[in-house]
């Protein structure tokens, strides 16, 4: 009894120190990267003279990126219903983006939302983890599906129509991959035993890896089970989700009147969605700021035009959606009140 009850302390002190650990690590990197994030938005009063024609170009791309995702959701959920599947997923998604680490209290806000919605527990929480699976997997995907555009891509011509071009070859990419990826156990035994291969090279370890293929087919077929038959169109969706969203970064370049180099213009996103998901602070905050601005202005748009695009589209696609989630929470209770 006494053993079990250090074991509970210990645990119990391990737990307290980790999340102390990780508070600190997102309040240093927020210090650290807070001069990148000032410079943006000291950027606030240029939001004036942007394109308004373009700015709404950009507010409908990504609302239709939210949608892929509901899309995705109701795929896996087997549900014809949008409302506790749009007003779940967003009230998640608002509050997962203003806590460090947010991503698992999101799930368990949406879970929450949609059980009180009635929809079976079981199958809510092997739904989500699937979308999860599958954004997630599409997320990782796109340096290597970028890689043809990229190098293939046109360094000359400085035009955003060739951007967008670049942008659809990718997920065309990604459309099939994911198909391929599905269908066929080759490309992810291949895939799994490279990145094992890299692992092996690069990290020490007692024990090389060597199941690292067969974990990804096994969570393969827990996403194919899921999403059932229509598979190709959750694998649609998921890449929809990516290419809207790089399109409202498009419609914020043109904003500000910029015509940067395509290529570059896609590596800028590539970079900032993995930049995005790291879990040291919110959304990615100041880590996707810091890297964009650089990226674009590698890509030849000016360090002020590279400044106020960063800001617009940041405040489209991450500051925005939160207010917006706090409004779809009450719509949710007022139709579902605990």
């Amino acid at each position: 009894m006494e053993a079990g009850t250090k074991t509970k302390r210990r645990w119990g002190l391990g737990q307290i120190a980790g999340r102390v650990l990780f508070l600190t690590i997102a309040f240093v990197s927020l210090y650290l990267l807070w001069p990148s994030v000032g410079e943006v938005f000291n950027q606030w009063r240029s939001l004036t003279a942007l394109s308004p024609l373009w700015i709404v170009v950009a507010l409908a791309v990504e609302a239709l990126s939210f949608v892929a995702v509901w899309e995705l959701q109701r795929i896996a959920l087997q549900t014809k219903r949008w409302f506790p599947v749009a007003t779940s997923q967003l009230a998640g998604n608002a509050f997962g983006r203003v806590i460090p680490g947010g991503v698992a209290a999101a799930g368990a806000l949406q879970y929450r939302m949609l059980v009180r919605a009635g929809l079976p527990g079981a199958r809510i929480a092997s739904s989500l983890t699937a979308v999860s699976v599958l954004l997630f997997g599409a997320v990782l995907a796109l340096p290597l599906l970028s890689l043809p555009a990229i190098v293939g891509g046109t360094p000359v011509a400085s035009s955003l129509a060739n951007a967008a071009f670049l942008g659809a070859a990718v997920f065309l990419l990604t459309l099939g991959a994911g198909a391929a990826v599905f269908v066929w156990d080759r490309p992810l035994v291949l895939v799994g035993r490279w990145v094992e291969r890299a692992i092996n090279a690069t990290v020490r370890r007692r024990r090389p890896g060597s199941d690292l293929a067969d974990r990804l087919l096994a969570e393969r077929d827990i996403v194919r089970t899921t999403f059932g038959r229509r598979w190709q169109a959750a694998v649609l969706a998921a890449a929809g989700k990516s290419i809207f969203d790089y399109l409202a970064l498009i419609a914020c370049l043109r904003a500000v009147g910029a015509e940067p180099n395509p290529s570059l213009v896609l590596l800028a996103y590539v970079a900032a969605s993995l930049l995005g998901m790291l879990p040291f602070t919110p959304g990615g905050l100041g880590f996707v700021e810091a890297g964009l601005v650089t990226l674009l202005v590698l890509a030849g748009v000016g360090g002020t035009n590279a400044a106020v695009a960063t800001l617009a589209y940041r405040l489209v696609s991450f500051w925005l959606p939160i207010p917006v989630g706090g409004v779809a929470y009450a719509g949710f209770r007022r139709r579902y009140p605990y």
